[in-house]
């Protein structure tokens, strides 16, 4: 394994509903479990966890304030607080690409003392756990801001406007004063590239007024209006995403829209486009129609996949030109993972979808395993590109909270299950610099690994009771309970076996039984009057069935039909009951259906509002955000229900 071979056994951060603390693991076969020497806070009020790019510092809040802790250099010391900053309510935590820097955001609020709000966006030196920068960022999706690789840039956009600080090697005195600005729209993006230095960067302006969206990539500092490196225009995109690869040499924007105003889709509209910084831009081809469900680059830089449609959803490989060099088949999912190393790439149906998960190896283009991974929320690789850890959290689930980690083979190797009166909220492999770990060697050999706690769900297909009676030889009439009419007696409602009894006796028309109760009164009947005194409903109408007993003194509501009707009435019934379709099934099912269409539907609209909310500036709580990012699963559940009509 890589991790014993080059002596580095990483940590998980775990942040749960009592505490923050690290984990390890003595090697892969040994569980992972807390050490003496690793931190562990108990607090109830941590928002968030943290590790630095590089692995070098731990940082977490705890209601009180954010701690920085710096990283254990032999694995067997101490994690000594590094600084603790005073932001109680921070709500996110991000460090800057080397470390140096911690970007704190909290949610936006205004006081008495200060009506036009504090501010919610800070910056501090790690270093010196001093503040560098504060600035209002009400936007809570997009909150964090950008840097170049070496953190001699800091930019980010307010108000539409992008801007820019230069800031010198070692030197916190660039967050005074602002360089350069890109002017731009309400709803601007801005994405620094990595990789370069100085960088490429991205600046997406939203159309207005019927004019096309448009991203534009510059070449720092050089951001005039004629000083385009690329330009790439569109319609239909009311959000985007932008998705650099690791080289910084290649751009992939994931645009969306609320509603198709052609109306030729209830889901809106997606689309995927490609921009290089050699200036080449192209639209990514999609087979299938529905949304775009995942896009991710491979940390090899020159590949990338996307996974789209309509369920069950389509896979593809693509290159830098954009064309298909593998296609991955259609199949329930809406996630993709590369290892660090992009040899391996996991697909797999989380959210709604049941969890199975495909692991396959990319430069061979063959699948290695298939897993059931149910419940999954949280997915993350290993830095040593073999083991991958998977975690059932809240709030998304409050029950069954627990992580696992598995061998890309499949194999179990450690099961943590969370105390049902406690939550596990997040958790987080620590970090590592580049060439810490050698990249994996793939075989398709079985890796030893422990057998699951938790029982499996049966692969069998439900088979109803009368049907594994046949199977097995047997009349289900015999063993399955029959329907009985109360009053009657059971032999006049036996089925079948009673028809040849009722060839002898007096037939007359047939006609429904009614005997209802009303408050006040009794009921008088040959087989009620000489039992317990209760309230009987009794209704044989067509094939419905419907009895209700309440303690109650009987009263006679309307005369009495003669012994023998009930009995052919009943007999009747029975005979019709089994061997004509009830008509009631189809209505359940179909009102069954529409209540699910309702739910769906009802989920959809919560989102958009969410949305409103999200675009007008409010500051969203993470559940709402989560529920905003299962909009694709939910319009995909919609689609599926409308089309079993």
């Amino acid at each position: 394994m890589a991790a014993a071979a080059d002596g580095v056994v990483p940590t998980l951060a775990i942040r749960s509903s009592v505490a923050v603390e690290l984990w390890s693991s003595a090697g892969p076969k040994l569980p992972y479990e807390h050490k003496s020497n690793l931190p562990r806070e108990e607090t109830k009020c941590s928002r968030s966890i943290c590790f630095s790019p590089d692995g070098q510092y731990f940082a977490y809040s705890n209601g009180r304030d954010v701690k920085v802790l710096e990283a254990c250099k032999d694995g067997a010391g101490e994690w000594p607080v590094q600084c603790s900053l005073p932001r109680p309510k921070a709500f996110y935590l991000k460090f800057s690409p080397r470390g140096n820097y911690l970007c704190t955001w909290e949610h936006y609020a205004i006081t008495k003392d200060r009506p036009e709000g504090s501010p919610n966006l800070l910056v501090y030196d790690i270093t010196t756990g001093t503040e560098v920068f504060a600035i209002v960022q009400k936007n809570q999706s997009n909150w964090e801001p950008s840097w170049s690789s070496d953190e001699t840039i800091f930019a980010l956009v307010v108000g539409g406007e992008a801007l820019f600080y230069d800031l010198p090697e070692g030197s916190a005195k660039g967050f005074e004063n602002t360089q350069r600005k890109i002017g731009g729209s309400r709803g601007g993006m801005l994405s620094l590239g990595p990789g370069h230095c100085p960088p490429y960067l991205a600046f997406y302006n939203p159309g207005a007024k019927g004019a096309p969206s448009m991203c534009k990539l510059y070449k720092y500092p050089a951001l005039g209006p004629n000083q385009t490196v690329a330009c790439k225009s569109f319609f239909q995109a009311d959000r985007v995403e932008m998705l650099w690869n690791k080289r910084g040499t290649g751009l992939l924007l994931l645009t969306s829209t609320e509603v198709d105003k052609s109306g030729a889709s209830y889901y809106g509209n997606q689309a995927v486009h490609f921009m290089a910084t050699k200036g080449d831009t192209c639209s990514v081809p999609l087979s299938k129609d529905g949304p775009v469900h995942c896009v991710k680059w491979s940390p090899k830089a020159t590949e990338f996949v996307v996974v789209y449609g309509f369920m069950p959803s389509k896979a593809a490989l693509y290159n830098l030109k954009c064309d298909v060099i593998y296609d991955f088949g259609e199949g329930p999912r809406n996630c993709a993972y590369f290892n660090p190393f992009g040899n391996i790439i996991v697909l797999a149906g989380f959210g709604n979808l049941p969890g199975a998960v495909e692991v396959w190896d990319v430069p061979k283009r063959e699948k290695l395993a298939s897993l059931k991974l149910a419940d999954t929320t949280v997915f993350e690789w290993h830095p040593n590109g073999e083991w991958f850890v998977t975690a059932t959290t809240a709030p998304r689930l409050r029950i069954s909270n627990g992580f696992k980690v598995y061998h890309y083979s499949g194999a179990l190797l450690h099961e943590t299950m969370w105390p049902q009166s406690q939550e596990l909220l997040g958790i987080e492999w620590q970090q590592y610099a580049d060439n810490t770990f050698s990249e994996p060697k793939i075989t398709k050999a079985k890796h030893e690994g422990i057998k699951s706690s938790q029982p499996e769900a049966s692969k069998k297909a439900y088979t109803p009771p009368h049907l594994r009676l046949l199977k097995e030889g047997k009349n289900p009439e015999k063993y399955l309970p029959q329907p009985t009419v109360p009053g009657l007696a059971p032999a006049s409602a036996g089925g079948a076996n009673n028809k040849k009894n009722n060839k002898n006796k007096p037939k007359g028309p047939r006609r429904d039984v009614n005997v209802k109760a009303v408050n006040g009164g009794d009921v008088d009947t040959p087989a009620a009057s000489a039992a317990v005194p209760t309230t009987q409903t009794v209704t044989v109408t067509g094939e419905d069935q419907q009895v209700s007993q309440t303690p109650h003194h009987t009263h006679r509501t309307r005369p009495q039909a003669p012994r023998y009707q009930q009995e052919n009435a009943a007999d009747q019934q029975r005979h019709h009951y089994h061997h004509q379709p009830h008509p009631q099934a189809n209505g359940q099912n179909s009102n069954e259906k529409e209540r699910k269409i309702r739910t769906v539907a009802k989920k959809l609209s919560d989102i958009k509002k969410l949305k409103s909310r999200q675009d007008h500036g409010e500051s969203l709580e993470l559940n709402q955000l989560n529920k905003i990012k299962m909009e694709a699963t939910f319009l995909d559940e919609l689609k599926m229900l409308k089309l079993s009509d």
